[in-house]
């Protein structure tokens, strides 16, 4: 008969991501987690395989953690901004747990239009709420790469003590970047247009 595991599953994953958030996933290991729980790391191993089994469930809960945040910002009047400011309190909050899942290489992939849905399993909602103040799924695509593009950089600057931004300052912000692209967009519509008239 196998032995009896000492801690659940469960007791075992809560364990290790308490450690990625703490001190982020690289410090996980099995003496480290041993420790934590309050054993040796033989315990560990009656229920995974191996470290990266325990990792890779790390990562699934800092997902399902995010995943909370981004549902509350998609639920504000304006999703679009609820959801830059949510990525922003994820990165101000779990900053461990941001650069694990924000700031970690992407294999595979190149271009922010083929990242984005890779990391952010959200990134369907998310576009669907840009598209209600554009015509397109290409403009709507277009504006939320922007977005994200100046959020992520805010963000990762919060996850890693270098943003000294309010909030209050980060929201007016991020309605400045909006507006400021969806101005262009309209002077870009109506110089084609123009442009057809005179053809």
């Amino acid at each position: 008969m196998p032995p009896r595991a000492k801690f659940t599953r469960e007791e075992i994953i809560e364990g290790a991501f308490q450690m990625a958030r703490e001190e982020g996933i690289d410090k996980i290991t099995a003496r480290e987690l041993g420790k934590k729980l309050q054993s040796s790391a033989r315990p560990i191993f009656t229920v995974f395989e191996n470290m990266e089994e325990v990792k890779a469930e790390v990562i699934v809960r800092a997902k399902e953690l995010y995943g909370c945040y981004i549902e509350e910002g998609l639920h504000q009047e304006l999703a679009f901004k609820g959801v830059g400011m949510a990525y922003i309190k994820f990165s101000m909050q779990e900053p461990m747990l941001f650069q694990l899942l924000f700031m970690s290489a992407v294999s595979g992939k190149s271009g922010v239009e083929s990242i984005l849905p890779q990391i952010d399993e959200n990134y369907e909602d998310i576009l669907q709420s840009v598209q209600k103040y554009v015509d397109t799924r290409e403009a709507a695509d277009m504006i939320y790469q922007h977005l994200w593009t100046y959020t992520h950089g805010i963000a990762t600057m919060c996850a890693t003590g270098l943003c000294s931004y309010t909030l209050e300052q980060i929201g007016e912000r991020l309605t400045q970047i909006f507006t400021a692209l969806m101005m262009e967009k309209r002077l870009n519509c109506n110089k084609k247009e123009g442009e057809q008239i005179e053809n």
